[in-house]
């Protein structure tokens, strides 16, 4: 009995050794869920759009989108999405941003809507650099004139760039604590913390932001927890207002070009 009690025990120690490296080796693909494209010419969704190139630190050429505001010295809106998709699913936004005068780059992570690339924390941070540096450099945009945006796992992204490079406001929609803490309500029977490779820490990071920061949540929100989003919020070094949607969940429309998140990045936007 006390032989096969070991056996067993044994076999199920492999079958879970066999589960934990799969998922060590397979995580991003968990993570990150791009659509690859194609992504339509900018002219044929966005009015006044055009595709231009960015250059990342490591020699990747990402595509991307900008729409001109409607004056030369337009605040401009520097987009960073989410963890699936990529930039024709936010259109609308720009669309919308655009109707209040303010300059528009969305932008593909690499490995997203035909770019090039695997992605990853790193990577993402490369690719959110080069698209501050084609506003600066090649759009000319003031970095005081700027305001990032970022959704779900691109509020990570655009907060660690806010502390490299300050922006006039920060507006972070359905943010999480950090990766480990949003994938720990999703998969609780898995030691997620001592698993990820990527980190991604919002809060952590927030509290050393000294800019406006803004953060908004749809209380029926699945995917992130209202209560993280809350706690960003609560963590934020300069928080400007908290905007809770009722009854919102995270991909709901209201969050691609609702009032509430326009108003939010328009509050912040430099007059």
């Amino acid at each position: 009995m006390l032989r096969r009690l070991l056996r067993t025990a044994l076999a199920v120690g492999l079958v879970c050794a066999v589960l934990v490296g799969l998922l060590w080796a397979f995580q991003r693909r968990l993570i990150y869920l791009p659509d690859d494209g194609p992504v339509p010419a900018a002219a044929d969704v966005l009015p006044g759009g055009r595709d231009v190139q960015l250059t990342t630190g490591d020699g990747l050429r990402l595509g991307a989108w900008f729409v001109s505001g409607a004056s030369s010295d337009a605040p401009a809106v520097l987009f960073a999405a989410g963890n699936g998709g990529n930039r024709e699913h936010r259109a609308l936004l720009a669309r919308a941003l655009a109707a209040e005068g303010l300059a528009v780059l969305l932008f593909d992570y690499r490995g997203y809507g035909g770019n090039p690339g695997s992605p990853s924390e790193e990577g993402l941070a490369l690719d959110v650099r080069a698209a501050h540096a084609w506003l600066v450099e090649d759009a000319g945009v003031p970095p005081d004139r700027l305001v990032f945006l970022g959704e779900s796992l691109g509020c990570a992204v655009v907060t660690e760039l806010a502390l490299e490079h300050p922006p006039a406001g920060l507006v972070l929609r359905s943010p999480f604590v950090d990766l480990a803490s949003v994938g720990s309500e999703h998969f609780p029977f898995l030691p997620v913390r001592l698993l990820l490779r990527d980190r991604f820490p919002v809060a952590e990071q927030v509290a050393r932001v000294e800019v406006p920061t803004t953060v908004l949540l749809g209380t029926a929100d699945t995917i992130v927890p209202p209560a993280q989003s809350r706690a960003v919020a609560e963590a934020a070094g300069r928080l400007h207002a908290l905007v809770e949607v009722p009854g919102a969940g995270h991909n709901d429309a209201v969050f691609l070009d609702g009032p509430q998140l326009v108003r939010a990045v328009t509050d912040l936007a430099p007059r």
